[in-house]
């Protein structure tokens, strides 16, 4: 993943459902559900000068975002290769 240490400060969205959510996520990660009829206002409240690091289970949905993102005007944009499975395939820890 990239180095998160690089950055002062990030936006780590997580755009699973919430139930997959509570099943674990990355530290710091906030939830918003790309299912959600609201998921488009949400991502647009996100602050544009703040890099966005999206994830998800597999990578299908957070590239998804990660366009709308970019086609939104947001110019820092990130996707974890590999969602969350990859993250449980290295062992790296997940939080509940």
């Amino acid at each position: 993943m990239l180095a998160l240490v690089k950055f002062d400060e990030v936006q780590l969205i997580d755009v699973r459902t919430p139930a997959e959510f509570a099943e674990g996520h990355l530290k710091n990660a906030k939830n918003i559900d790309f299912y959600s009829p609201d998921f488009d206002l949400q991502i647009e409240a996100l602050d544009k000068s703040i890099p966005v690091i999206l994830y998800c289970k597999s990578g299908r949905r957070s590239a998804i975002c990660a366009s709308k993102l970019n086609a939104k005007g947001f110019t820092s944009v990130y996707d974890l290769d590999g969602g969350i499975q990859l993250w449980k395939i290295e062992k790296r820890q997940i939080y509940n």
